[in-house]
């Protein structure tokens, strides 16, 4: 089976290369960083670039294609316009959907839990009320829209907060909370936000899985088992790595004026776990994590 996977250099991305080529067949895509893809067969792309984008997918011609290129900055003031966000997390997405189809390749699109409204309470399903806040979240949405209309095989997966640690250049909030606590620094993490975790090493794990089960089209929630507050985290990883807890500083998402005030996106993950996929605990989760 031929795979080819778009941000191939990112959080997610780099992971994917690592569990998806030890099955299959993979072509990895980047843009600026080149990450762990020099380890692999990898193309340097501008996903904007439609042309060039359709030539690589008929000439590669994949069984799957697995796209998790995205601009994912959450915070509301940022570098990034929202055209930046409409041209690569909607224009890319639309175009590489109907070159899949075309193909007859299975399109896997990983969105985020943020598209839900974080005030309906917790564990929400995918039937949930959408409202997303942010400019990344709005287009990841519009993104899953451009997906079911312009695809006909296609799997959503909505992610949770990611957490591990980043490879080379990639780098996320999980990282710096544990680099804080080994050094014995303070780090400040909110009490009021709820989502349900899921380290870098489980996500790909389970997409690798959900290719091998072929499981029907649609849309998923992919995320841990347990309902954490950043804080929450905080507390449990200071506990395996024997950190002062004192160092955890509580604050309030209300009281950042830069982040979306998005209160509860906890997913319930039983429909993915249907098809008989397990989802590890999230102390077995951070245990992978430190074992790396």
């Amino acid at each position: 089976m031929k795979i080819l996977i778009t941000g191939g250099s990112g959080l997610l991305g780099q992971y994917l290369n690592i569990t998806l080529s030890s099955k299959y067949e993979i072509l990895t895509l980047y843009n600026s960083n080149e990450g762990n893809c020099k380890n692999f067969n990898s193309l340097k792309i501008d996903l904007r670039n439609e042309e060039i984008v359709n030539d690589i997918f008929h000439k590669y011609k994949p069984n799957i294609v697995v796209h998790s290129a995205a601009l994912t900055l959450t915070l509301l003031n940022n570098k990034f316009s929202l055209r930046d966000y409409y041209e690569v997390n909607v224009k890319v997405t639309e175009n590489i959907a109907k070159t899949s189809s075309k193909l007859r390749s299975r399109l896997i699109y990983i969105s985020t839990d943020l598209v839900y409204d974080g005030n309906r309470g917790s564990y929400l399903t995918e039937t949930s009320k959408l409202n997303p806040i942010s400019p990344y979240a709005e287009s990841k949405l519009i993104g899953e829209n451009k997906v079911t209309t312009n695809c006909d095989d296609y799997i959503i997966l909505r992610i949770a907060l990611l957490i591990g640690f980043g490879l080379n250049h990639s780098f996320c909030h999980f990282q710096s909370m544990y680099k804080n606590l080994t050094e014995n620094k303070p780090v400040k993490l909110f009490t009021d936000q709820f989502r349900t975790p899921i380290s870098l090493i489980e996500a790909s794990r389970i997409i690798a899985e959900i290719i091998d089960l072929n499981i029907p089209r649609g849309i998923y929630n992919l995320g841990g088992n347990e309902r954490l507050s950043r804080y929450d985290l905080g507390l449990i990883l200071a506990e395996k790595i024997n950190a002062d807890k004192n160092l955890l500083i509580k604050t309030k998402l209300e009281d950042n004026s830069e982040v979306p005030n998005v209160k509860d996106v906890s997913m319930n993950n039983s429909k993915i776990k249907d098809y008989g996929i397990k989802i590890k605990s999230i102390d077995e989760m951070i245990d992978d994590i430190l074992k790396k």
